[in-house]
């Protein structure tokens, strides 16, 4: 195996047969020892996160193959907390994409003036750059065609993906008793043809979910999902 990347939450290998493994850690985005899924600094280690997040994702994974839905996932070992992938082409260096249902985090801190905390959102999707220097921006479709990252056609098939997928996630953890607030997703071109589907981690890390008004950590969200 080769390294290609040292990641805040995985690193990248590089296999012999051209695939990838992501070995997932037990770090957490956050600030000041909160977690928070859409901070692009490490906050905090929870010991077993990473394994948590590879069950997790395996977990997704698997019904969101079985429905059509294009990944690069190939299989998982949980026990030693990686993954499997095919090889995936970025857009630009990188790109987030949310979905919200709830208004928290970083949309109160820009839309506060208009949103109420917790205000229910329908499914708004903001794509931003992976960028920690620029602190993640948030970019347009008209932006990222002018700056040759997508072009709008792959900018709508990626809106679609994300509403797709958050409400299979949504649904799931709706049987559980659990309310899904918002979700962080990554895509990339995989294959010959270059088409877009999920990469990276559905896990715990990426989501916020409540239960009975109460936050639900990633380690417990795992639990729940799979018990």
């Amino acid at each position: 195996m080769k390294l290609k990347y040292r990641g805040k939450t995985k690193d990248v290998y590089e296999l012999e047969d051209g695939n990838y493994l992501l070995k997932f850690k037990d770090d957490v985005t956050g600030k000041d020892g909160v977690f928070d899924p859409g901070a692009n600094t490490v906050g905090l280690t929870i010991e077993g996160v990473g394994k948590a997040g590879i069950s997790l994702t395996k977990y997704f994974y698997e019904k969101l193959n079985d429905m059509g839905i294009p990944t690069h996932y190939i299989d998982s070992d949980i026990e030693n907390a990686t993954m499997t992938v095919l090889p995936a082409k970025m857009f630009g260096h990188g790109v987030e994409v949310i979905c919200r249902y709830r208004a928290v985090g970083s949309f109160i801190r820009r839309y506060g003036l208009y949103a109420q905390e917790g205000q229910e959102l329908d499914a708004y999707v903001e794509v931003t750059l992976k960028d920690d220097e620029r602190e993640d921006p948030l970019i347009t479709d008209d932006a990222l065609e002018m700056l040759g990252i997508m072009t709008k056609e792959e900018y709508r098939t990626l809106v679609d993906l994300t509403k797709r997928i958050a409400q299979v996630v949504k649904d799931e953890l709706a049987k559980k008793g659990m309310e899904l607030y918002d979700i962080k997703f990554e895509f990339g071109r995989v294959g010959e043809d270059n088409h877009i589907a999920l990469i990276d981690e559905v896990s715990g890390g990426n989501m916020r979910a409540y239960k009975d008004g109460k936050r639900v950590d990633p380690l417990e969200l795992e639990r729940i999902i799979l018990s």
